[in-house]
């Protein structure tokens, strides 16, 4: 048995991540570190309040003295917690660098200090800027981030390496390509596009929507990172892509296409400032080190998680009405 420290995990990976480790690993301890931002829901984790082996902790990772507190006795850190909307990012940049670089800055040092185990850090792909129609993105690709976003992700990876450098600190990275499936925050791609489908809303798509993406079931990346966690050696890099390229109008048209909607609905709309043209993840390393497979194609996924956006009603209900806000604590630090 051991104890885990999985921040962000109100929101959609983390929470996803929750729900798979205590399927796969029910005797062990995971506590939930969340400030509960517009993006972190407690519908996403309910069923696990008030269970023995579950502790959730309304928190800012960048309150030094909270983190501290929290940090003993534990032995992996799965660190999720970022403002992660590039749409976002580019109107309010500060927040991004003060959650994603100094909060992640103020948890390596906190969890330093207590000297856990191990210390998984989860980044993303968009650190490594775009690419042309031919390649993959590579362990070994440099960083060169096109967002207020990507870049404070970029700053965060550079601190983990210079913990492990510096240290010896028993810290992973782990970059993944585009996460879809249940419990997304309707201000990304899919969940907008289901929510909005299913109510007959115009479809905006940015350009021309020929921007290609590498689709993540988000199963997939928590087995990825389960493998990380037993395996994954300190100091290192691991890619974690889907293999499953798409266009954005690609995915748009299989959506309306599998809920019975008309095409009509899709309203071209101007770019998307610094819109990186195509992502895609070459994961050979962690196949073949970890021995991780992807479990899902897009094929499989994307009627998944159409299933559980209309299956799930009242979560999305309460998400469109603002109520899931309602249960916030009244004190967060």
């Amino acid at each position: 048995m051991q104890s885990l420290l999985v921040t962000g995990g109100m929101g959609f990976i983390g929470s996803n991540f929750i729900h798979y480790w205590k399927k796969h690993h029910p005797n062990d301890h995971v506590i939930n570190v969340d400030l509960l931002t517009y993006a972190g829901n407690r519908d996403n984790t309910r069923m696990f309040e008030g269970q023995a082996g579950y502790q959730f902790v309304q928190g800012d990772i960048a309150h030094e003295t909270l983190m501290k507190t929290w940090m003993q006795g534990i032995d992996v850190v799965v660190h999720f917690a970022a403002e992660s909307h590039v749409d976002r990012s580019i109107h309010d940049p500060g927040s991004f660098v003060r959650t994603n670089v100094v909060g992640t800055q103020t948890l390596l040092e906190a969890a330093r200090q207590a000297q856990v185990k191990k210390f998984i850090h989860i980044s993303t792909d968009e650190v490594y800027g775009t690419l042309g129609a031919e390649g993959a993105f590579s362990e070994e690709t440099p960083l060169a981030p096109n967002s207020p976003y990507s870049a404070s992700k970029a700053g965060s990876d550079l601190l983990v390496r210079a913990y492990y450098e510096t240290y010896g600190f028993p810290a992973v990275i782990t970059r993944c390509s585009n996460n879809y499936g249940p419990r997304q925050f309707p201000e990304k791609l899919i969940p907008l596009l289901i929510t909005r489908a299913l109510c007959n809303e115009t479809i905006p798509v940015y350009g021309d929507g020929l921007q290609v993406r590498d689709w993540l079931y988000v199963d997939d990346h928590c087995s990825a990172i389960e493998r990380v966690i037993v395996a994954g050696v300190p100091g290192q890099v691991y890619n974690i892509g889907g293999q499953n390229e798409r266009t954005n109008l690609e995915v748009v048209e299989r959506i309306l296409k599998l809920l019975g909607k008309p095409t009509s609905l899709i309203q071209f709309v101007a770019d998307r400032l610094g819109h990186d043209r195509r992502y895609a993840i070459d994961s050979s390393k962690i196949r073949r080190e970890l021995g991780w497979v992807p479990a899902y194609p897009f094929e499989m996924g994307l009627p998944m998680t159409l299933a559980w956006y209309l299956q799930e009603t009242e979560w999305c209900a309460r998400i469109a009405d603002g109520s899931y806000r309602e249960e916030k604590e009244a004190d967060p630090t």
